[in-house]
Formats: C-alpha cells, structure tokens, sequence
C-alpha cells in the first residue's frame, strides 16, 4: 500500500516523499522592486524537506500584480533575488517549482503601470468583496478592462518569458496558476467569460488561454517539469461556472493528452485562509477527476494527517500539498511521519512583516544519538 512518506516520481524529479508545500502567499518581498531576498531564502530553505516546494505565487509582469509586496519574475533584480532563494533550497536537498500568476481582475489601478484599469475577459467586477491598493488601503474592486482579442497572444508571451526568466533563476520547474479566480481561471469559467470571440463562448474557446500558456511554458521547460493548478468548484474570488464538471473534465484532458508533470487541484473544502473551518456536503475534486488526469496529481484543501494519509492509501491522489501547516511547521514531513505534535499558526502574521510568523516557527530538536 503506497504511503504519505513513499517516494515519488513527478516527471524527470524524483521526490523523496509525498508531502507538498502549497504556493503561499506570503507578501514580504523586498521593497520597491518586488525582489525576492535573503529573508525569502530562509524560509523556503527551512521548508525543503518537502517533497516539493511550491513558491508563493509570482507575478509575471506588472500588470499581472494584485497585492503589495509580492514577487515578481519579470526584471534582472527579481530573477537574482529568485537565484538566492534556489541556492538555499538546494544546499539543504530540496527541489523547488516557481508559480507563474497574473491576477488579472483581481487587481488595482495603483498597481497598474499606467494607472489604467485591471484587465479580464470580460468586463465583469468582483462583487461584495475588498481588495488591497499598493499602499496595502482595502477599497472596493475597481471595474476591470476586457482584453482585446490581439492583446491576448502577448500575455501569453508573458508567461513564456516568465517561465525563461525561472529557468534562469535555477528552479527545477514552474506551476501555472490557473486557479482560485485569477486571469487563467476567469477565462475558463463561464461567470467571469463573456466573450464571443475565440476565447470565449464554448468550453474549447474559454480553455484555450490557459492551454496557450502550457504549450508555450512548456516549449521552455519541457511537459516533465510544468504543473498546473486549479480550482473546480472553488468560488474564491467570486467565481462560479455553470457546468464545472464538464468544463474541467476537458481541461484535464488536454492537459493530461500534453503529459505534463502534474495537476495540482484545490478541494472546494478549504475556505480563505482568513477561515480555519473547512466546508461540508461540497464534491471531493480530487475523486472526482481522478480519471481524468494520467498523470501524477496533488491534492491540497484543508487535510490533516489522517485525512493525507487515508487520501493516498486509497488512491484518491498521488501528493498531498499542505498550506497552513506548513507556515507553523518548517519540518512538517518528519512531524507528520513521526505523528508529532504540530506548531500552532499565527493568522495575524500571515500576511507582511518580516521574521516573526515567518521564519521564527521551531523545528523539533535533533533526535538524541545513543553513544
């Protein structure tokens, strides 16, 4: 019977168990710039005995940032501050993915380089919901821009030169954020997809932003080191889509017929992280699409140990991505293996700030060795 703690081969990447960090948003890059620093690495680094690191998410230009003190991976400084957070994360064995975001409508003007509106497929606000300026003042969600239909190809050249400047900075792969209602995710579902041209309208047309991006990401890295996350049935973010069952069932076939790494899916389950309680009576993703997807898929929403370890025992996914407890937890692996207690988090330092909450959260001590 396959175990949490069992090897596991994720494209070219052999990993050494089967626990993930998920991509946390953590908004302490250095300022201004949005540059990845010696703070950043130590934090990842105190985490890399995770099966696989995956980074917080990282914009790949300025229009695709939506909240302050996020990193970026579009300029010379951020692709070096990237370069220190790998090193760190390979001195101590870990292997790491970067993950690629564009925020899409879930931005601000303030961020915006030209102080224009936040671009979307369709000009659709995010309803009875707050967002962040770059000063970090909480207002109302601002009417997004529409794409226009030639603008398109350009944000996807976006994520290939974002997925070069990855390869520059040495992460052993890149994740393309196409989840929880950002740009990639607004496109696919049809309560945020309005357009009547090529990608919009059908399931085909609404998927096929998020499919350009994976081939183009993948003429870069190859299919064995590219993952892709998403969200069926999440409503973060405001979304929401008629038919999810049938539009992912697709979008997972596509993706498992381009034989990528792996499909990282989000269980409808886990609430904000402003939330600790997770939901009941909503469907189980990874069972769900369990046959839809070929290759290795991890999934993350809400798990506890028992819950991982039963999710993998029983073949409902391959790798368990763990968000909160990781925060708390730098060795969560051996804590969950040797089923040791396990650190509370402090919500009100998830969020900016420097060292406390961040990279002050104790290990357990070496184990005694008998002379």
């Amino acid at each position: 019977m396959t175990s949490l703690f069992d090897p596991l081969d994720c494209g070219t990447l052999s990993l050494p168990n089967r626990v993930i960090m998920a991509p946390l948003t953590r908004l302490r890059s250095k300022q201004p710039g949005n540059i990845p620093w010696e703070l950043n690495a130590e934090y990842y680094a105190q985490r890399a005995s995770a099966g696989l690191l995956i980074s917080e998410a990282t914009q790949i230009c300025p229009q695709g940032q939506g909240y302050p003190a996020s990193p970026g991976i579009h300029s010379v400084e951020q692709v070096q501050g990237w370069k220190k957070v790998t090193q760190a994360v390979h001195e101590q064995g870990g292997r790491i993915f970067l993950q690629l975001w564009h925020v899409g409508r879930i931005s601000h003007s303030s961020f915006q380089p030209d102080g224009g509106a936040p671009v979307a497929p369709s000009a659709l606000r995010v309803s009875g919901k707050k967002t962040l300026t770059s000063d970090w003042k909480q207002v109302d969600f601002e009417m997004p821009r529409a794409l226009e239909t030639e603008e398109i190809p350009g944000i996807v050249n976006q994520y290939a030169l974002a997925a070069i400047n990855a390869k520059e900075a040495n992460f052993d792969g890149v994740e393309v954020h196409g989840a929880n209602g950002y740009l990639l995710d607004q496109f696919l579902q049809d309560g945020t997809n309005h357009r009547t041209d090529r990608y919009g309208g059908s399931i085909e047309g609404r998927s096929r932003l998020l499919l350009g991006v994976v081939d183009a990401v993948k003429k870069v890295w190859g299919a064995d080191r590219v993952g892709v996350r998403l969200s069926p049935f999440g409503t973060f973010n405001d979304m929401h889509d008629s038919d999810p069952k049938a539009l992912f069932s697709y979008v997972l076939g596509e993706l498992s017929r381009r034989a990528i790494a792996y499909v990282h899916l989000i269980e409808p389950r886990a609430l904000p992280s402003t939330q600790d309680e997770n939901l009941a009576g909503v469907p189980e993703t990874a069972k769900l699409f369990r046959g839809s997807f070929a290759g290795v898929l991890i999934s993350a929403g809400g798990y506890d140990r028992e819950d991982a370890i039963k999710a993998i025992e029983e073949c409902r996914a391959d790798a368990i991505a763990f968000g909160r407890l990781f925060i708390a937890n730098p060795d969560l692996p051996k804590r969950l293996a040797q089923n040791s207690e396990l650190n509370s988090y402090d919500r009100d330092t998830f969020y900016g700030g420097e060292a406390r909450g961040y990279t002050d959260y104790p290990a357990l001590p070496p184990a005694l060795v008998e002379s």
